[in-house]
Formats: structure tokens, C-alpha cells, sequence
């Protein structure tokens, strides 16, 4: 598999109505061909609390695929996070900031 990009138009930090709050990061895009696989990598906070999110895709070499965006929707958990706050990254851009209790 080879590693290709990910156009991403919109990115939102979600908050559920729970006690405790639940984090979700909304992305929304497209990938360059419906033959490429979305792929997001969720790190750990690092020593400045900030989560480096990479968002990519994999595609198989030499595959024949339409040449057509493939527009993409999707909302991952960020869970598991000790009280803090943090700054959310997706691929460099700021996308929140979220405060754990």
C-alpha cells in the first residue's frame, strides 16, 4: 500500500451531553479517488498537550480507479484522555481545543 493525501474541508471538535463529556473529532473531505483507503493516526498528547492528529490514505499501487473525488464523513473518538487541556492538530491546522474534567 502507498500513502496518498486527504483533502479536508471541515474539522470540529464534538462534545457529547454526558457527564463525563465524550470528545469526538469530526472530519469532513474527500480523498483523491474512491480506491483510496481513509486512515487516521490519534497519538498520544505530547509533553505541551497538544494531539497531533495524521489523517491520510492508502491506496494499492498501479490500481485502475476512477478519477473521481470520494467525499468522506467521519467522527472519532478522543477518549482515554487523563483531566487537561488540550489542543487538537489535524495535519499542522488547529482544528480545537477541548477541556477534560
Amino acid at each position: 500500500m502507498q500513502r496518498g493525501i486527504v483533502y479536508i474541508d471541515e474539522q470540529n471538535i464534538l462534545i457529547t451531553e454526558s457527564f463525563p463529556p465524550q470528545f469526538e473529532l469530526a472530519l469532513k473531505g474527500n480523498l483523491p479517488t474512491p480506491c483510496h483507503q481513509l486512515r487516521v493516526q490519534i497519538p498520544e498528547p505530547d509533553r505541551s498537550n497538544q494531539i497531533q492528529v495524521k489523517v491520510y490514505s492508502l491506496v494499492k499501487p498501479g490500481e485502475i480507479c476512477i478519477q473521481v473525488l470520494e467525499p468522506f464523513e467521519v467522527q472519532i473518538p478522543l477518549k482515554d484522555l487523563p483531566s487537561g487541556q488540550y489542543t487538537v492538530w489535524v495535519n499542522g491546522e488547529k482544528a480545537g481545543n477541548i477541556d477534560v474534567p
